[in-house]
Protein backbone atom coordinates (compact mmCIF):
# COMPACT_ATOMS: atom_id res chain seq x y z
CA UNK A 1 0.00 0.00 0.00
CA UNK A 2 1.06 3.81 -0.89
CA UNK A 3 1.85 5.80 2.38
CA UNK A 4 -0.41 8.24 2.93
CA UNK A 5 1.49 12.04 2.58
CA UNK A 6 1.80 13.82 5.59
CA UNK A 7 -0.28 16.30 6.64
CA UNK A 8 1.49 19.60 7.31
CA UNK A 9 -0.57 21.98 9.63
CA UNK A 10 -0.78 25.53 10.34
CA UNK A 11 0.58 26.69 13.58
CA UNK A 12 -0.62 30.42 13.33
CA UNK A 13 -2.99 32.08 15.01
CA UNK A 14 -6.42 30.80 13.39
CA UNK A 15 -5.33 27.28 13.58
CA UNK A 16 -2.89 26.59 16.07
CA UNK A 17 -5.46 25.18 18.88
CA UNK A 18 -6.41 22.45 16.18
CA UNK A 19 -3.74 21.83 15.22
CA UNK A 20 -2.11 21.19 18.35
CA UNK A 21 -5.66 19.15 19.33
CA UNK A 22 -4.99 16.93 16.29
CA UNK A 23 -1.40 16.43 17.00
CA UNK A 24 -2.05 15.33 20.54
CA UNK A 25 -4.01 12.87 19.29
CA UNK A 26 -2.03 11.36 16.82
CA UNK A 27 0.75 10.82 19.64
CA UNK A 28 -1.94 9.52 22.19
CA UNK A 29 -3.04 6.84 19.77
CA UNK A 30 0.82 5.43 18.63
CA UNK A 31 1.22 7.85 16.03
CA UNK A 32 4.20 10.09 15.23
CA UNK A 33 4.06 13.85 14.86
CA UNK A 34 6.98 16.08 14.38
CA UNK A 35 6.59 19.75 15.99
CA UNK A 36 8.76 23.07 17.04
CA UNK A 37 11.25 23.12 20.19
CA UNK A 38 13.42 25.69 20.49
CA UNK A 39 16.32 23.87 19.15
CA UNK A 40 15.77 21.87 15.95
CA UNK A 41 12.30 20.01 15.01
CA UNK A 42 11.53 16.84 17.01
CA UNK A 43 9.78 13.89 15.43
CA UNK A 44 7.96 12.52 18.91
CA UNK A 45 5.79 9.46 19.85
CA UNK A 46 4.32 8.50 23.05
CA UNK A 47 7.36 7.33 25.23
CA UNK A 48 6.03 4.81 26.92
CA UNK A 49 4.23 2.78 23.92
CA UNK A 50 7.13 0.63 22.35
CA UNK A 51 5.60 0.50 18.95
CA UNK A 52 5.18 4.02 18.49
CA UNK A 53 8.63 4.66 19.72
CA UNK A 54 9.89 1.74 17.47
CA UNK A 55 7.97 3.58 14.61
CA UNK A 56 10.30 6.40 14.87
CA UNK A 57 13.76 4.24 14.43
CA UNK A 58 11.96 2.90 10.98
CA UNK A 59 10.70 6.22 10.15
CA UNK A 60 14.43 8.11 10.67
CA UNK A 61 16.01 4.98 9.45
CA UNK A 62 17.75 4.98 13.06
CA UNK A 63 20.32 2.37 15.00
CA UNK A 64 18.62 0.70 17.52
CA UNK A 65 21.04 1.84 20.09
CA UNK A 66 21.18 5.50 19.05
CA UNK A 67 18.44 6.21 22.39
CA UNK A 68 16.05 9.09 22.35
CA UNK A 69 14.82 12.03 24.33
CA UNK A 70 12.05 11.79 26.32
CA UNK A 71 10.01 15.43 26.70
CA UNK A 72 7.18 16.50 28.93
CA UNK A 73 5.85 19.56 30.07
CA UNK A 74 7.19 19.97 33.70
CA UNK A 75 9.93 18.27 35.98
CA UNK A 76 7.23 16.67 38.04
CA UNK A 77 6.08 14.80 34.66
CA UNK A 78 9.84 13.48 34.29
CA UNK A 79 9.86 12.41 37.79
CA UNK A 80 8.11 9.10 37.01
CA UNK A 81 10.25 8.39 34.55
CA UNK A 82 13.38 8.01 36.37
CA UNK A 83 14.46 5.76 38.99
CA UNK A 84 16.69 8.50 41.00
CA UNK A 85 16.80 12.18 41.10
CA UNK A 86 19.75 13.61 42.73
CA UNK A 87 20.25 16.75 43.85
CA UNK A 88 22.05 18.07 41.07
CA UNK A 89 19.29 17.39 38.70
CA UNK A 90 16.85 19.23 41.21
CA UNK A 91 18.88 22.49 40.72
CA UNK A 92 19.37 22.11 36.97
CA UNK A 93 15.93 22.10 36.50
CA UNK A 94 14.73 24.69 38.81
CA UNK A 95 17.16 27.14 37.12
CA UNK A 96 16.91 25.85 32.99
CA UNK A 97 14.06 23.57 32.57
CA UNK A 98 12.13 24.82 30.67
CA UNK A 99 15.18 24.80 27.82
CA UNK A 100 17.61 23.41 25.86
CA UNK A 101 19.02 20.77 28.72
CA UNK A 102 18.93 17.05 28.61
CA UNK A 103 19.67 14.92 31.91
CA UNK A 104 20.64 11.41 31.79
CA UNK A 105 19.36 9.79 34.86
CA UNK A 106 18.63 5.95 35.74
CA UNK A 107 15.40 5.10 33.78
CA UNK A 108 12.21 3.86 35.71
CA UNK A 109 10.16 0.77 34.20
CA UNK A 110 7.91 3.25 32.62
CA UNK A 111 10.45 3.09 30.09
CA UNK A 112 10.53 0.64 27.63
CA UNK A 113 13.89 -0.33 25.90
CA UNK A 114 12.66 0.91 22.10
CA UNK A 115 13.65 4.90 24.37
CA UNK A 116 17.01 3.90 25.49
CA UNK A 117 18.57 1.00 22.81
CA UNK A 118 18.61 -1.25 25.87
CA UNK A 119 20.48 0.90 28.40
CA UNK A 120 19.94 1.28 31.95
CA UNK A 121 19.24 5.38 31.67
CA UNK A 122 17.05 7.54 30.27
CA UNK A 123 17.54 11.48 29.11
CA UNK A 124 14.59 13.74 29.67
CA UNK A 125 13.77 17.35 29.37
CA UNK A 126 11.51 20.28 29.27
CA UNK A 127 11.36 22.53 25.57
CA UNK A 128 11.00 25.92 25.88
CA UNK A 129 9.35 26.88 23.02
CA UNK A 130 5.80 27.42 23.60
CA UNK A 131 4.23 25.06 20.63
CA UNK A 132 6.37 22.52 21.82
CA UNK A 133 5.24 22.92 25.13
CA UNK A 134 1.16 23.15 24.43
CA UNK A 135 1.34 20.40 23.17
CA UNK A 136 2.88 17.85 25.10
CA UNK A 137 0.29 19.97 27.76
CA UNK A 138 -2.51 18.40 25.48
CA UNK A 139 -0.79 15.07 24.86
CA UNK A 140 -0.87 14.53 28.39
CA UNK A 141 1.85 11.62 27.47
CA UNK A 142 5.63 11.47 27.68
CA UNK A 143 6.92 11.93 24.20
CA UNK A 144 9.66 10.37 22.98
CA UNK A 145 11.60 12.84 20.11
CA UNK A 146 14.62 12.42 18.05
CA UNK A 147 15.51 15.33 15.16
CA UNK A 148 13.14 14.77 12.42
CA UNK A 149 15.21 14.07 10.12
CA UNK A 150 16.30 11.06 8.33
CA UNK A 151 19.58 9.16 10.43
CA UNK A 152 22.84 11.27 10.34
CA UNK A 153 21.80 13.69 7.73
CA UNK A 154 21.25 17.55 8.84
CA UNK A 155 18.49 18.29 12.07
CA UNK A 156 15.69 20.30 10.80
CA UNK A 157 15.22 23.86 11.98
CA UNK A 158 11.68 24.47 9.75
CA UNK A 159 8.71 22.43 8.80
CA UNK A 160 9.95 22.24 5.22
CA UNK A 161 13.29 20.53 5.96
CA UNK A 162 11.07 17.91 7.84
CA UNK A 163 8.89 17.33 4.71
CA UNK A 164 12.09 16.95 2.43
CA UNK A 165 12.65 13.88 5.10
CA UNK A 166 10.10 12.68 5.88
CA UNK A 167 6.73 13.25 3.71
CA UNK A 168 4.94 10.01 3.40
CA UNK A 169 6.84 8.48 7.01
CA UNK A 170 4.41 10.10 9.65
CA UNK A 171 1.47 10.96 10.13
CA UNK A 172 2.00 15.25 10.54
CA UNK A 173 4.14 18.20 10.80
CA UNK A 174 3.34 21.40 12.93
CA UNK A 175 4.44 24.74 11.30
CA UNK A 176 5.80 26.75 13.66
CA UNK A 177 8.44 28.38 11.57
CA UNK A 178 12.61 28.41 11.88
CA UNK A 179 13.08 27.47 15.21
CA UNK A 180 15.33 29.59 17.03
CA UNK A 181 18.15 28.05 18.69
CA UNK A 182 19.15 26.30 15.16
CA UNK A 183 21.08 23.27 16.86
CA UNK A 184 20.27 20.78 19.69
CA UNK A 185 19.85 20.87 23.21
CA UNK A 186 22.59 20.07 25.86
CA UNK A 187 23.21 16.63 26.84
CA UNK A 188 24.32 16.26 30.60
CA UNK A 189 24.62 12.37 32.08
CA UNK A 190 24.16 12.55 36.04
CA UNK A 191 24.55 8.72 36.86
CA UNK A 192 28.10 8.97 37.62
CA UNK A 193 29.58 10.08 40.64
CA UNK A 194 30.07 13.50 38.62
CA UNK A 195 28.26 15.19 35.78
CA UNK A 196 29.95 13.88 32.59
CA UNK A 197 28.62 16.39 29.26
CA UNK A 198 27.82 14.12 26.59
CA UNK A 199 27.24 16.77 24.00
CA UNK A 200 27.81 19.86 23.90
CA UNK A 201 24.35 22.15 23.00
CA UNK A 202 22.48 25.49 23.59
CA UNK A 203 22.99 25.27 26.60
CA UNK A 204 27.22 26.47 27.73
CA UNK A 205 28.87 24.41 29.90
CA UNK A 206 29.99 27.49 32.29
CA UNK A 207 26.28 28.20 32.70
CA UNK A 208 25.74 24.60 34.08
CA UNK A 209 29.26 24.97 36.08
CA UNK A 210 27.71 28.14 37.61
CA UNK A 211 24.79 26.10 38.79
CA UNK A 212 26.32 22.83 40.55
CA UNK A 213 30.12 22.80 40.13
CA UNK A 214 32.81 21.00 37.64
CA UNK A 215 30.88 18.94 35.19
CA UNK A 216 33.22 16.36 33.63
CA UNK A 217 34.00 16.40 30.16
CA UNK A 218 35.93 13.27 29.35
CA UNK A 219 33.49 10.82 27.02
CA UNK A 220 32.93 7.98 28.45
CA UNK A 221 33.88 4.77 26.29
CA UNK A 222 30.93 2.54 24.86
CA UNK A 223 31.41 -1.35 22.93
CA UNK A 224 30.35 -0.89 19.39
CA UNK A 225 27.72 -2.92 19.67
CA UNK A 226 26.27 -1.34 23.05
CA UNK A 227 23.46 1.00 23.57
CA UNK A 228 25.00 4.75 23.39
CA UNK A 229 24.39 6.93 26.49
CA UNK A 230 23.03 9.91 24.67
CA UNK A 231 22.15 11.03 21.34
CA UNK A 232 24.36 12.50 18.75
CA UNK A 233 27.64 10.78 19.89
CA UNK A 234 27.87 8.71 16.22
CA UNK A 235 30.91 9.56 14.83
CA UNK A 236 28.93 11.35 11.75
CA UNK A 237 25.80 12.94 12.32
CA UNK A 238 24.53 15.91 10.94
CA UNK A 239 25.26 15.70 7.76
CA UNK A 240 25.09 17.18 4.65
CA UNK A 241 24.61 15.31 1.19
CA UNK A 242 27.52 17.57 0.25
CA UNK A 243 30.94 16.66 1.45
CA UNK A 244 32.02 18.99 4.10
CA UNK A 245 35.28 20.04 4.36
CA UNK A 246 36.26 22.36 7.71
CA UNK A 247 39.20 24.76 7.01
CA UNK A 248 41.32 27.69 8.49
CA UNK A 249 40.11 30.96 7.80
CA UNK A 250 43.30 31.39 5.81
CA UNK A 251 42.91 28.26 3.37
CA UNK A 252 39.09 27.95 3.05
CA UNK A 253 39.10 29.90 0.22
CA UNK A 254 41.74 28.99 -1.85
CA UNK A 255 40.34 25.21 -1.47
CA UNK A 256 36.97 26.08 -2.84
CA UNK A 257 38.91 27.39 -5.77
CA UNK A 258 40.81 24.61 -6.21
CA UNK A 259 37.93 22.62 -5.83
CA UNK A 260 36.35 24.74 -8.90
CA UNK A 261 39.03 24.02 -10.57
CA UNK A 262 39.03 20.58 -10.47
CA UNK A 263 34.91 20.50 -11.93
CA UNK A 264 33.46 20.10 -8.53
CA UNK A 265 30.71 22.83 -7.36
CA UNK A 266 32.06 24.45 -3.70
CA UNK A 267 30.42 26.59 -1.62
CA UNK A 268 31.88 28.24 1.18
CA UNK A 269 30.53 28.33 4.98
CA UNK A 270 32.18 31.09 6.70
CA UNK A 271 31.67 33.80 9.91
CA UNK A 272 32.71 36.79 8.06
CA UNK A 273 32.45 38.55 4.88
CA UNK A 274 35.09 37.88 2.12
CA UNK A 275 35.05 37.94 -1.60
CA UNK A 276 34.69 34.91 -3.14
CA UNK A 277 33.96 35.44 -6.82
CA UNK A 278 31.83 32.88 -8.73
CA UNK A 279 32.07 30.62 -5.47
CA UNK A 280 28.59 30.76 -3.31
CA UNK A 281 28.99 32.20 -0.21
CA UNK A 282 26.85 31.77 3.36
CA UNK A 283 28.20 34.47 6.04
CA UNK A 284 26.53 33.25 8.92
CA UNK A 285 27.35 35.40 12.22
CA UNK A 286 30.71 35.95 14.09
CA UNK A 287 29.25 35.32 17.56
CA UNK A 288 28.54 31.63 18.23
CA UNK A 289 24.89 31.58 19.22
CA UNK A 290 24.19 33.30 15.61
CA UNK A 291 26.27 31.09 14.05
CA UNK A 292 24.28 27.95 15.72
CA UNK A 293 21.03 29.32 14.95
CA UNK A 294 21.84 29.54 11.10
CA UNK A 295 24.04 26.55 10.61
CA UNK A 296 21.15 23.73 9.58
CA UNK A 297 19.60 25.76 7.78
CA UNK A 298 22.96 27.33 5.67
CA UNK A 299 23.34 23.23 5.23
CA UNK A 300 20.36 22.57 3.91
CA UNK A 301 20.12 25.52 1.36
CA UNK A 302 24.06 24.84 0.01
CA UNK A 303 22.64 21.03 -0.24
CA UNK A 304 19.75 22.17 -2.32
CA UNK A 305 21.82 25.04 -4.74
CA UNK A 306 23.28 21.39 -5.76
CA UNK A 307 26.79 22.44 -4.24
CA UNK A 308 28.96 19.12 -4.30
CA UNK A 309 31.82 20.33 -1.78
CA UNK A 310 31.19 22.67 1.57
CA UNK A 311 33.90 24.35 2.77
CA UNK A 312 33.55 25.45 6.30
CA UNK A 313 35.84 27.55 8.53
CA UNK A 314 36.16 26.10 11.21
CA UNK A 315 34.99 28.51 14.23
CA UNK A 316 37.70 29.32 17.25
CA UNK A 317 38.27 26.46 19.63
CA UNK A 318 37.00 29.01 22.20
CA UNK A 319 33.88 27.29 25.10
CA UNK A 320 31.27 29.51 23.10
CA UNK A 321 31.75 28.28 20.19
CA UNK A 322 32.42 24.33 21.52
CA UNK A 323 28.76 23.12 20.35
CA UNK A 324 29.27 24.41 17.12
CA UNK A 325 32.35 22.94 16.49
CA UNK A 326 31.04 19.59 17.44
CA UNK A 327 28.43 19.76 14.70
CA UNK A 328 30.78 20.62 11.90
CA UNK A 329 33.50 17.81 13.46
CA UNK A 330 30.79 15.25 12.88
CA UNK A 331 29.14 16.64 9.46
CA UNK A 332 32.45 16.36 8.12
CA UNK A 333 34.85 13.52 8.14
CA UNK A 334 38.45 13.80 10.13
CA UNK A 335 40.30 14.01 6.88
CA UNK A 336 39.12 16.60 5.40
CA UNK A 337 40.07 18.93 8.28
CA UNK A 338 42.57 20.99 6.64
Amino acid sequence: MKPLPTRLLSLDPLHREASLQEAARVLREGGLAAFPTETVYGLGACATNSEAVQAIYAAKGRPSRNPLIVHVAAKEAALPLVSAWPEAAELLAVRFWPGPLTLVLPRSPLIPDAVTGGGDTVGVRVPAHPDALQLLQKAEVPVAAPSANRSNGISPTSAQHVMQHLNGRIALVLDGGQTPGGIESTVLDLTAPAPVLLRPGLLSVSEIESCIGTVVRTTPQHAADAALPAPGMMARHYAPRASLLLASPENALRLAEKLLQQGAKPALLTMQQMNAGEIPLLCLSETAEGYAALLYSALHTLDAGGATHIVAVLPPEAPEWEAVRDRLMRASTPETQL
